[in-house]
């Protein structure tokens, strides 16, 4: 299987290079990998340049974007920067963050996983994060959701699903509408990926409210936006954030924001998220 690989970066230069050492260190090395520097004022552009001038299966592009570190949009805007510059021969499309550190036998493992299961249509990993000099789980969500920092989509599933969103939410949204098209999704505990710099921990304040906005625009409703924003609140132990999610979904319905999936597939949601709520109460 080919597997084509697309990084956003920006200002990673005390990551990357881990990041891309583990990756071209791969007992299955990739096919092709695409580092999309995105408007970096550090020496992120040189370390890059380093790894893609010693492997051919290496490139670098740079994109100019907003220096502020908004979720979502900014680093799917970048990650079609660099798919854009790929051919379509690949099998497997990867959008990787610019600070993990993969496993080894990491690409080999999620292509035996796709090639298991012929309606697998996504598989990753797990995030840990160090903690007094243990790596412990980024426990912020189910077991059962591949975080965004480690996506790996099949081809088909990647067109099925037109691509990622670029909005905050797009890492729910694409195993949403996956399911919708009758994918499964894979998660691997043995898979344990190294995240260096936390989620979150370099978010600009503006973002505060883009999680209420992304629950209204993937037709949650009140009452799933009301127990998802309970739930992430007391996953991340900040209560205030319950409030300003709340309040960004009030805002995102004031001002009509545009939904990010059919009324067809926001019905399959709603009814996918109560299925899974009741499932876990009783």
């Amino acid at each position: 299987m080919n597997i084509y690989i697309v990084i956003p970066a920006h200002n990673e230069e005390r990551f990357i290079s881990k990041t891309l050492e583990s990756l071209v260190s791969q007992t299955h090395l990739p096919k092709k990998i695409v580092v999309v520097n995105d408007n970096s004022t550090d020496d992120t552009e040189s370390i890059i340049d380093k790894f893609a001038n010693k492997y051919d299966f290496v490139s670098h592009i740079k994109t100019e974007s907003s220096t502020d570190h908004m979720p979502g949009s900014k680093v799917i805007n970048a990650f079609y920067q660099g798919f854009k510059t790929l051919d379509t021969d690949y099998d497997i499309i990867c959008k990787f963050d610019a600070d993990l550190i993969f496993p080894l036998d990491y690409l080999e493992k999620i292509i035996t996983a796709f090639n298991k299961h012929p309606k697998t249509g996504m598989v990753g990993g797990f995030c840990y994060i160090e903690n007094n000099g243990k790596w412990e789980l980024e426990n912020l969500t189910n077991k059962d959701h591949i975080r965004g920092a480690l996506k790996a989509y099949r081809k088909a599933c990647f067109e099925d699903i037109k691509g990622l969103k670029p909005a905050m939410g797009w890492d729910t949204i694409d195993e949403l509408l996956a399911q919708y098209h009758q994918w499964e999704i894979k998660t691997d505990e043995s898979l344990p990926v190294k995240h260096l710099k936390p989620t979150g921990n370099t978010y600009n304040p503006k973002a505060k409210y883009k999680q209420g906005e992304a629950f209204y625009r993937m037709r949650y409703g009140f009452w799933i936006t009301l127990i998802a924003s309970l739930k992430l609140a007391i996953l991340k132990k900040r209560p205030k954030y319950f409030f300003n999610y709340i309040s960004g979904f009030f805002r995102a319905k004031k001002a009509k924001q545009s939904f990010l999936v059919s009324k067809d597939e926001g019905k399959f949601i709603r009814k996918l998220r109560w299925k899974n709520i009741q499932k876990k109460l009783f």
